[in-house]
């Protein structure tokens, strides 16, 4: 039979993770449920941990940055789960897992997304990887990051069959990221 209590839940499914990215995808989906269970809609996950996914851990980060704006229902499912608020985080010492709902203006309502489908039923929501690039070269040429910018390429490398260039390139070109120029070229090289 099914545990009933959330955290507990959680807890058991967590003991049959194989990865930390597997553990956090784990986390994501039960936050999801219980959103959803609740009439609320899905968090996204952005950041280092939705770049950990699109690697396949070839980066890693400990923390999970979720894209969210009902912080008020939020809050209540992460502390239903065990989560205590320790500053800007929420975190599980008993699971060693930090989550963060930093504002994000990643995400458009049409913005493209990743639905992971985990054991048990469960799934979850990762930013669709066109975004990750133009937020990821962003810090490339905005911060200048060489990492950021040897991410890029590697994203690119690996999924660019799979990237809706149009959706990309359209929101590269706008001002806040003018960088639909550096795109072009990572097309060209890699698409065909």
């Amino acid at each position: 039979m099914a545990a009933t209590n959330p955290e507990l839940r959680l807890s058991r499914d967590m003991d049959q993770a194989t990865s930390p990215l597997k553990r956090q995808l784990i986390v994501l989906a039960h936050i999801s449920r219980l959103l959803l269970e609740r009439g609320c809609p899905a968090p996204v996950l952005i950041g280092g941990c939705a770049l950990a996914y699109y690697t396949r851990e070839v980066y890693f980060t400990a923390d999970i940055d979720l894209a969210y704006a009902d912080r008020e229902s939020l809050d209540s499912v992460l502390g239903t789960l065990g989560f205590t608020a320790e500053g800007r985080y929420w975190v599980h010492r008993g699971l060693d897992i930090l989550v963060e709902a930093p504002t994000s203006s990643l995400l458009g309502e049409d913005a493209p997304r990743e639905t992971v489908e985990l054991d048990n039923g469960l799934e979850c929501s990762v930013i669709g990887i066109e975004d990750l690039l133009v937020d990821r070269m962003n810090a490339c040429v905005h911060w200048r990051s060489e990492s950021e910018c040897e991410m890029v390429e590697l994203l690119v490398r690996l999924w660019a069959k799979e990237i809706d260039w149009d959706y990309l390139l359209e929101r590269a070109a706008r001002p806040e990221n003018d960088t639909g120029n550096r795109f072009e070229v990572l097309k060209a090289k890699y698409e065909s």
